[in-house]
């Protein structure tokens, strides 16, 4: 049947129209809603459901990964887990053409069974993979270098949310119009016009999706789920390092599409051979009509110039920054900001890199604090979470690559140390490499420093000459690099709305006078957005109607009647 006519609901989009609706009215509503709990208790999942993920993770370490799908019969394997675990998982390879020939082939059908088989399908694997969260967030903790618990939250539960969050959104766009219309038009003194017209949702073809490092799933899961809900097959390709947890997916989605009467080759696994650029060659295929890509602002400014025959979709770096101008907790407020420097070692597109403070220091609930004396509750508030290295992995993590430790390195020769970064023995992996974050004091004057992304457990306190000159320097370095994250402290009304302005004005989501268990460096599904696309760091946002409605097409015929 073609998209557009009349459905009969299919049975998955029956099984599921429950989730589907609570979805559409999560995002309509903006307040806290998740399809999937973010507790890894048993009492959640069942008193087995840990052992059996952590099984179900190991028994692919070292094998071939079981994936039948189009390919050379090569196999590869390039992950080295940050945590200093043995991986070498073996993918099977394929080239550009293969893939997207496969890909191409599989677009028809599943163009033709229209919106509601398509979201219920999708909607089935979101549940079949829930149901291997604790597989997932195995494979994502070990080669990300994410603590386990964080691994599961924001590379399962989070992560499925997110993806949930888009089929909601594509579905919303795609059922915009009716399937089918009757057009009727006075003629004189004849009968009148009459039509019968169909709209046909085209998806644009085969889409890629670039996966990242350090959140492979939660920043893919977005793109992916919104281009194959559309009609569009997905060639799904992982980071060399982070190449499990999106083998995995694919693994679960092909079966559902299967099971479902689908061609599997609707979604694929595109892994790279050392030294390959198979994202770079898959990019500039005339086939691909559909590139996600989240990673550096070099490479995402290359997709965006060259993959012409594509809709881009990137989320790339910038410059998260805080002001800080006065706060009612001052001891909440270190303890905020610390904790979201501690987590995962700073490795967040959201994490916060500069923070902005009057020289001449702050008010606060325990009296004026000098620049020095915020700088330092901060840090103590840092040093206090890493203090005890078993208690501070979990927030660290592991270092996800060397370019990290290399800027870390970098940074000892810039500034003055506020907190120095140290090596920390990890309990429980010997081989894990982990570093505390590192907090650096500059002045407004040092922007050829600040002005530029350090990605990792890298922070630095600027003094300004005020709160309004740290406003100039928040509107100047996110006007010119973006940002996806600002937060600003004040207990002045007039502060926090004139920031606001500086946000609206550069398009940076803000928050502010974070003191209790919400951090700048978060964000909820169906309530915030990620990104905005309305600076350089990003060009697009997670999720919106406009991150989904460019991924097809209406297509109209009409007939007389």
């Amino acid at each position: 049947m073609m998209a557009g006519m009349t459905e009969t609901p299919h049975p998955l989009y029956d099984r599921h129209a429950d989730t589907l609706n609570r979805a559409l009215t999560a995002i309509t509503e903006r307040g806290y809603w998740s399809a999937y709990p973010e507790s890894p208790s048993p009492r959640v999942y069942g008193e087995t459901a840990a052992a059996d993920g952590k099984a179900a993770f190991e028994a692919y370490l070292g094998g071939d990964f079981p994936l039948d799908q189009p390919g050379s019969g090569v196999r590869v394997a390039t992950e080295t887990s940050p945590f200093g675990v043995e991986l070498a998982v073996r993918y099977p390879h394929a080239g550009p053409g293969e893939l997207v020939s496969a890909a191409s082939a599989a677009l028809p059908a599943w163009r033709d069974a229209g919106p509601q088989a398509r979201v219920g399908v999708c909607l089935e694997i979101l549940d079949r993979l829930h149901k291997h969260i604790f597989e997932l967030a195995n494979a994502v903790q070990f080669t990300s270098g994410q603590a386990f618990v964080m691994a599961f939250q924001a590379g399962g539960a989070h992560a499925l949310d997110r993806a949930l969050e888009a089929l909601a959104y594509a579905y919303a766009e795609m059922t915009r119009h009716p399937g089918t219309a009757g057009w009727e038009k006075a003629a004189g003194k004849g009968d009148p016009l009459r039509m019968t017209k169909t709209f046909h949702v085209v998806p644009r073809g085969v889409a890629l999706v670039i996966g990242c490092n350090t959140f492979p799933t939660w920043n893919s899961y977005p793109g992916l789920f919104a281009s194959l809900v559309t009609g569009n097959p997905v060639i799904v390709k992982p980071h060399p390092r982070a190449v499990l947890p999106l083998a995995i997916t694919v693994k679960y989605a092909r079966e559902v599409l299967a099971e479902a009467g689908f061609d599997p080759n609707l979604i694929m696994l595109a892994a790279e051979a050392p030294g390959e650029k198979l994202a770079s060659d898959l990019a500039l295929h005339q086939a691909i009509r559909i590139v996600d890509f989240t990673g550096s602002t070099e490479y995402g400014d290359w997709l965006e110039t060259h993959a012409r025959q594509a809709s881009v979709y990137t989320e790339k770096a910038g410059l998260n920054t805080v002001v800080i101008d006065s706060t009612h907790d001052f001891a909440g407020m270190c303890r905020n900001l610390g904790f979201t420097l501690t987590l995962y070692s700073g490795q967040m597109c959201t994490t916060s890199q500069n923070i902005l403070i009057p020289a001449g220091g702050i008010e606060t609930d325990q009296g004026h604090k000098s620049f020095d004396e915020v700088a330092g509750g901060i840090a103590a508030a840092v040093g206090k979470l890493t203090a005890d290295p078993a208690r501070g992995v979990e927030l660290t993590g592991a270092i996800v690559n060397d370019g990290v430790l290399e800027r870390l390195a970098e940074v000892t020769k810039v500034g003055e140390p506020v907190l120095e970064s140290r090596a920390v023995a990890h309990p429980s992996y010997a081989d894990a490499v982990v570093r505390t974050p590192t907090i650096v004091k500059l002045t407004a004057d040092d922007a050829e420093t600040y002005g530029r992304e350090w990605f990792g457990p890298i922070s630095f306190a600027i003094a300004t000459d005020s709160t309004t000159h740290s406003l100039e320097l928040l509107r100047r370095t996110v006007g010119e690099k973006g940002a996806l994250t600002a937060g600003v402290y004040s207990t002045d009304e007039a502060v926090l709305d004139a920031t606001e302005v500086v946000a609206v004005e550069v398009g940076v989501h803000l928050s502010c006078n974070l003191t209790g268990g919400v951090f700048v460096n978060q964000s909820a599904a169906f309530s915030d957005f990620h990104g905005s696309g309305a600076n350089a760091a990003a060009n697009s946002a997670l999720t919106d109607g406009a991150y989904v409605a460019n991924r097809f097409r209406i297509v109209q015929s009409r007939r007389h009647v």
